[in-house]
């Protein structure tokens, strides 16, 4: 004999878990004279065989032959009310869900007018309502055959990162420029994402990006390019750091024990001696420095191929070759080739 389930009700069901099963595996044995007994805020959707039939809202309902049509139709069971029939019942959470949290699980690799690639990071928050619980359980649990909260939550942050990636493609806005736009990103994503909550069943009631941040690899790429921007003029940077040295070991050498040598004069000849031939080194080291910086600008060509031009920009050609395309750098194509000026690059570099 099957195990008649006479009252069908979930009221344990929580303020943050979307479906309840009844009952929690298998198949339930049901028949017409059980209670089907639905409180607020809940919708209870009877389903068999991948397909979400009768619904019922909050209240106590007897099943009769008059209130479940869909079973009846599909399970005969009109010839015999007393007979049982198997199903499952999904109970269905009709709240709103008004903290929901998404985030980026891997980077988001994209293109940077700044940076070149650049990972990016993101997360944030949306609110929603389950406002068709037959299509809701038709598509959640039918066709993906989730009906867990914490795998309903994976599927639908799924969708969001899916749309957000998307969006960050084809808006190509920097990384500097994005915090500044989050409002707009944030109105962009929920029109994407309503969409395809629509489908399921779900209206999307709000839609905040939080924070887009880049990986430790970037932001070390972003530390770096800001000490570059630092130091400004090179040639001054390193004479300030040789007269810093000199300073430095100037003050060690001469520190609090000066009396303890043959006299003052002796102390000052030895400092003068010290600080210059602490100055011809410096000098010999700025005079090496500034004939490599010549070497180096007389060996870059007037006119380079992608390689050259990659190794002067310092980035890969792939990336570069991205940019010509893009028509951010101007190269001049002679048969399969690409043929760039030094000035052309030297422009986009101070552009």
């Amino acid at each position: 004999m099957p195990r008649i389930i006479d009252v069908v009700q979930a009221p344990d069901q929580g303020a943050n878990q979307m479906v309840v099963r009844v009952p929690d595996h298998g198949s339930g044995d049901f028949r017409t004279g059980s209670q089907v007994v639905v409180r607020e805020n809940q919708d209870a959707v009877f389903f068999r065989d991948g397909k979400a039939l009768d619904v019922f809202g909050p209240g106590r309902h007897t099943i009769t032959t008059a209130n479940i049509p869909l079973l009846i139709d599909i399970l005969g069971l009109a010839w015999r009310g007393s007979s049982p029939f198997t199903a499952e019942v999904y109970f269905v959470n009709m709240r709103d869900f008004i903290d929901m949290k998404w985030g980026t699980p891997e980077p988001i690799s994209m293109r940077d007018q700044d940076l070149g690639l650049v990972r990016l990071r993101a997360l944030g928050r949306y609110s929603m309502a389950v406002t068709d619980p037959q299509m809701f359980v038709s598509k959640i649990v039918g066709t993906q055959g989730l009906y867990r909260t914490s795998d309903i939550e994976d599927y639908l942050r799924g969708i969001i990162v899916s749309r957000l990636t998307d969006l960050l493609g084809e808006s190509k806005v920097g990384l500097f420029d994005m915090p500044g736009m989050y409002d707009e990103f944030s109105a962009a994503l929920r029109a994407k994402v309503a969409e395809d909550f629509e489908q399921l069943g779900i209206t999307l009631k709000a839609m905040y990006i939080q924070s887009i941040s880049p990986t430790e690899e970037t932001q070390k790429a972003i530390d770096e390019r800001a000490a570059m921007g630092a130091i400004g003029d090179m040639q001054k940077y390193l004479q300030y750091q040789a007269a810093k040295s000199m300073r430095d070991a100037a003050a060690a050498s001469g520190g609090g024990e000066a009396g303890s040598l043959t006299g003052a004069g002796v102390g000052l000849g030895a400092g003068m001696g010290m600080g210059a031939g602490m100055a011809g080194m410096i000098s010999q080291a700025m005079a090496a420095g500034t004939a490599g910086a010549s070497s180096a600008a007389a060996s870059v060509p007037d006119v380079m191929t992608v390689a050259e031009a990659a190794t002067y920009l310092k980035v890969s050609e792939a990336d570069l070759q991205a940019l010509i395309d893009e028509g951010q750098v101007k190269a001049k194509k002679i048969g399969s080739d690409y043929r760039i000026s030094k000035k052309t690059l030297d422009d986009f570099l101070n552009s």
